[in-house]
């Protein structure tokens, strides 16, 4: 993660059960990169749906980054 957005850290988040919005029980851990003055957890956004096409970009600059040479749409 901080090779390919090149941030100062990481923070994990994890979402379980139906209120965290889980219909399929299992370990499902978010790790977002992290940059001093960013507030991660102050944003009020209204949340959306980011469609694969948006995400895969991001998706090929981390896999370049773990070396997996995965392609993404």
């Amino acid at each position: 993660m901080r090779a390919a957005y090149a941030c100062e850290g990481t923070s994990t988040r994890q979402h379980n059960e139906p209120a965290g919005n889980q219909d399929v029980w299992h370990l499902h851990v978010h790790v977002f990169p992290r940059f001093l003055g960013y507030r991660l957890y102050e944003q009020h956004r209204a949340a959306r749906w980011v469609c694969a096409d948006e995400r895969a970009p991001f998706a090929a600059k981390l896999a370049g980054a773990l070396g997996l040479g995965r392609t993404f749409r």
